[in-house]
């Protein structure tokens, strides 16, 4: 029986799941099991740029995945990981840990420009050695100035938590967006242009 070509998608975001099916890319989540620390690989080291913070966590994660891909002797595929974050010049507005830091978050993006950093990593665990192709995509967004009245009711809603930027450019933070400058699909926490690339490059069919 021939096996359709599929992705591992080291994620558990239902947005990258949506965002790889917009572009008819099969994929099965390789997600962590219940004694890793996946949060442990996002913790910030003093003085990282946001370049290299978003890229050196997409690919621990990667990592982090590939081992996990081998503990459980599942059958090889490409495996594709990511990480997203916000950033006021070298300032990184991670995922708010609680709703008074969501609100802190948002009167920070308040009527000016951040940028939004997603890096992805693709590996094909091929013998004799596992070959890793990674990208990084960096969007402008700049927001008109935002009422107190706008962000208590935004935080309220739920929407911050487990956004990094404690929001979610799809959601009703897109009627704050006056200006957009990269990739839309990015920003969401997937560049498609760039996965696609990726998988391209690498020879892989859907």
């Amino acid at each position: 029986m021939t096996v359709e070509p599929f992705v591992w998608l080291a994620s558990q975001s239902p947005r990258r799941r949506e965002l790889l099916t917009q572009i008819g890319v099969r994929h099965a989540l390789l997600l962590p099991d219940a004694d890793e620390d996946a949060e442990a690989l996002e913790a910030e080291r003093p003085g990282e740029a946001p370049e290299d913070y978003v890229q050196r966590v997409t690919l621990a994660k990667l990592d982090a995945a590939l081992a996990r891909r081998r503990r459980r002797a599942l059958p090889s595929a490409p495996v594709l990981a990511a990480d997203t974050t916000v950033a006021l010049g070298r300032r990184l507005l991670g995922k708010p840990a609680d709703a008074g830091q969501a609100r802190e978050t948002l009167r920070a993006l308040s009527g000016r420009t951040h940028r939004v950093l997603t890096a992805v990593a693709l590996a094909w665990p091929l013998a004799p050695r596992v070959r890793v192709q990674a990208a990084l995509s960096v969007s402008h967004v700049r927001w008109r100035e935002l009422a107190d009245a706008e962000i208590d009711a935004y935080v309220a809603g739920g929407e911050p938590m487990g956004k990094a930027g404690a929001y979610a450019i799809q959601s009703g933070a897109a009627r704050w967006t006056a200006h957009i400058d990269g990739s839309y699909s990015g920003i969401m926490g997937l560049p498609l242009y760039e996965v696609d690339a990726l998988l391209t490059s690498s020879g892989w069919r859907r």
